[in-house]
């Protein structure tokens, strides 16, 4: 909000300069961003009356005038503003005069051979405009030639850009941040005052005030003014607003605009005639109610806007003729030829319009204070005040005026417990307990800053505890003990408290389980495989999704169960861009609806595709498919790198993917997801290409593993430099015999000799008994003490024999 230290000087006394209380208010809290002083941008210009002015005889659109600035000789300034005249009062800026604004020093000149001594300026040139047709000319009773001219225009004045948190709504008025100056400074405040308005005709049955929604809208303040005449405001009420980077229209909306800027209070003035035209009836009823399915309106800014549901309106005869708290429509504004006004001043719930605001897209000045919180109990105050300004500036008559409430309890203020002890506890020593005397906070300290504030502190039986009760316009902000206990600390000073470290200090880590992520993480991308990441928002589709109850777009309506669908997608967007084959992997989060229970877990998932071969020349330039084994050569060469061993099942179960060519992972016998190469139907639909392989992970189960202590530290265990003795076996193994199965059964079987187990061969066909397969395998024993001889090795390889007998039924071949 932008701050007139001349209008706040009117409010507080403000006794130190603008980069002092920019400073003090900066560290209280308010960040103040930028300080315009408008003070140089005139500097130097002077009041001329313009006492003669001809045609410049050698240039067509110049004219030469003769100017007084109060001097004993009257000035010669070629000028070529084209509404330059005689007799008018002008900006004047006299040689020596610089205009920062223009970037200009005034000096001596001739124009077209005319000596010029000056230069009479225009709003743009001494920075108040950006655009100006014309010279500024002054419309004054009293003028006193040779005048700074800087009171006139405003521009004796600097302006605070000044941001308030999102708690303090209070501070977004003039009067809410004259109440903190006080209370930093300790000066004198000074609240203006509505004087007492006379309504006439109170029981006219011309104005009703209906609501149909208290919780939207729990009060609502309508007066009627007849006979009030529109025309420009005065010129002390747009330098304000203009001072504020608000725009001056005419006295009625200038007032409901001062008072939004002075109480922060936002106010909105009907076309009473223009009400009575639209809904066809003299008697109005003023309503406040949810918008309906198909309605729409024109607002202030000339669009028409669609109304959904979560809008709230301001209703006449149940016609729409304004968003609630965000703005008015344009059927029913205030015009030049206004001659009766309804003058609106409500309180409106927060959440409601901050919902109303975003689903038109729409924000305005009202609408940023109603979604803060506006001061209740000063409603009535700058509703009397908004009238009364009116009544002033515009004449007419108050006729009218009628109050529909919810009738809660709208007593605003709350008493709360404050323990000085719990003051101290909290903020800890200041800095002035290095030099002597009190190294806390004094109770008469504490209560000093909190009356500051506005709040009564009354003592309790409790020994140093206080019941402090929080004034009106702070009703919002200051719910609980902490809350004073952060007031004390803001008004006291931060920087007034010691600065302490921990006694003991750690140097960061990471925990554990991030660790382990790392791991995976880096075991994948050591694999070959890109990390991609995708958005958890997908479009709802299946019965189990997490649906949204507020999506933004269509195609993000739903959480997604499972994250293979988005690395498809992907695989086939990179293919469409010619960037080829895409090989990534992803960690992330699914969900997923258990009934009415909303679950959620973390997994990973990858893709895996296309040419594995660098060089095409060695296929003719043709693309060779990745095998299903190549595949799963990459996802093991990952699993290595973390030091796990996976176990392979056939599984048939994922229809998106190869019944034949798809397996259920396992991990020390809990299910770790699953690994197969994608339908034939699905890669047609998607256009890609043969052979596509995916695989998902239950990252927890993967996380669980590695978190065991023999995975925590990887430990070197010495080479044998003793030679292996290696035996092949081969048998006719039943087709539905997993190989995986057989290889566990034999390392179990073989012992500790057993160094590794390696199937090398795989015959169906003639000779081959039917329903059965013909297996070998390479089994390589190692001691790291000795070389094995015939009597170590024998014993373990007739132990293979005898379980893949006795337990899997092969017939022995060698």
């Amino acid at each position: 909000m932008r701050i007139s230290l001349n209008w706040l000087q009117e409010l507080v006394d403000v006794a130190i300069s603008p980069e002092e209380l920019a400073e003090t208010l900066t560290m209280a809290g308010f960040e103040v961003e930028e300080i315009e002083d408008r003070r140089p941008w005139a500097s130097g210009v002077v009041l001329g009356k313009i006492i003669a002015c001809e045609q410049h005889p050698n240039a067509d659109k110049l004219r030469v005038c003769q100017v007084d600035v109060g001097s004993s000789e009257a000035l010669n300034i070629v000028c070529g503003a084209p509404n330059a005249r005689a007799d008018i009062y002008v900006p004047v800026a006299v040689v020596g005069t610089f205009l920062p604004t223009i970037d200009l020093k005034i000096k001596p000149a001739k124009l077209r051979g005319v000596p010029s001594e000056g230069m009479i300026c225009s709003l743009a040139e001494l920075g108040l405009a950006k655009e100006s047709a014309g010279i500024h000319i002054f419309d004054l009773e009293n003028p006193e030639l040779g005048s700074d001219i800087r009171p006139l225009l405003g521009l004796d004045d600097v302006i605070l850009d000044l941001t308030a948190t999102a708690n303090r709504a209070d501070a977004l008025s003039m009067v809410g941040v004259a109440r903190e100056v006080a209370a930093l400074t300790g000066a004198s405040l000074r609240i203006p005052e509505a004087n007492g308005v006379a309504i006439e005709g109170k029981e006219s049955p011309g104005l009703a005030v209906e609501i149909s929604e208290p919780q939207g809208c729990p009060i609502y303040i309508g007066t009627a003014i007849e006979g009030v005449k529109i025309a420009a405001s005065p010129a002390w009420l747009q330098q304000r607003l203009q001072a504020a980077g608000v725009r001056p229209i005419n006295n009625v909306v200038d007032v409901t605009n001062y008072i939004l800027l002075e109480w922060g209070q936002p106010l909105h003035a009907f076309d009473r005639d223009r009400l009575q035209s639209f809904t066809g009836t003299q008697d109005i009823s003023i309503g406040v109610r949810f918008a309906k399915t198909g309605e729409s309106f024109k607002t202030l800014d000339g669009q028409n806007r669609n109304l959904q549901a979560q809008n709230l309106l301001i209703t006449a005869s149940d016609k729409p003729v304004a968003l609630a708290g965000v703005m008015g429509g344009e059927d029913t504004e205030v015009h030049a030829g206004t001659q009766n006004l309804v003058l609106e001043a409500a309180i409106f719930d927060q959440a409601t319009i901050r919902r109303s605001a975003r689903a038109q897209g729409l924000r305005s000045e009202a609408s940023i204070r109603y979604e803060r919180g506006v001061n209740q109990a000063a409603l009535t105050t700058a509703c009397n005040r908004a009238v009364s300004l009116i009544l002033e500036l515009a004449g007419g008559t108050a006729t009218v005026q009628k109050t529909a409430s919810s009738g809660e309890d709208l007593s605003f203020s709350r008493s709360l417990e404050l323990r000085l002890d719990r003051v101290n506890l909290v903020l800890g020593q200041l800095k002035r307990g290095e030099t002597g005397g009190s190294k806390y906070l004094e109770p008469e300290e504490v209560k000093n800053i909190l009356t500051a504030l506005g709040c009564e502190v009354v003592p309790t039986e409790k020994e140093r505890v206080w019941n402090v009760t929080v004034p009106p316009y702070r009703y919002r902000d200051l719910e609980r003990e902490i809350d004073l206990i952060e007031e004390v600390a803001r008004l006291h000073g931060y920087d007034n408290f010691c600065d302490t470290l921990p006694s003991k200090t750690e140097p960061g880590y990471l925990s554990p389980e991030y660790a382990a992520i790392r791991n995976v993480r880096s075991a994948f991308r050591a694999a070959g495989l890109t990390e991609l990441m995708h958005y958890s928002l997908v479009k709802t589709e299946g019965d189990n999704q997490v649906v949204l109850a507020n999506p933004l777009f269509v195609e993000y309506s739903a959480l997604r169960t499972e994250m293979l669908s988005g690395l498809i997608d992907a695989f086939q967007y990179n293919l469409e861009q010619g960037n080829g084959a895409l090989n990534g992997f992803e960690v992330g989060r699914i969900f997923w609806k258990d009934g009415d229970a909303m679950k959620e877990a973390d997994a990973v998932a990858g893709i895996i595709g296309g040419d594995p071969t660098v060089w095409k020349w060695q296929q003719g330039g043709r693309d060779r498919p990745l095998s299903w084994f190549e595949a799963k050569g990459i996802l093991e060469s990952a699993f290595q790198e973390l030091g796990l061993s996976v176990e392979y099942q056939s599984d048939s179960s994922n229809t998106r993917l190869h019944p034949g060519r798809t397996a259920a992972l396992s991990l020390n016998g809990k299910h770790l997801g699953v690994f197969g190469q994608l339908h034939p139907q699905l890669q047609q639909e998607k256009d890609l290409p043969e052979q596509v392989y995916v695989f998902q992970l239950d990252l927890a189960v993967l996380l669980g593993e590695l978190g065991r202590s023999n995975h925590l530290t990887r430990k070197f265990a010495g080479y044998s430099s003793f030679p292996a003795s290696d035996r092949d076996i081969a048998f006719f193994a039943p087709v539905e015999v997993p190989v995986v199965d057989m290889q566990s059964a034999m390392k179990k079987a073989a012992g500790s000799l057993l160094d590794s187990v390696e199937l090398f061969d795989e015959y169906r066909g003639d000779n081959v008994p039917a329903g059965q397969r013909s297996l070998a395998f390479r089994l390589v024993y190692r001691a790291g003490d000795r070389t094995l001889s015939e009597t170590d090795v024998e014993p373990a390889q007739q132990k293979v024999r005898d379980v893949l007998v006795e337990k899997f039924g092969v017939s022995l071949r060698s």
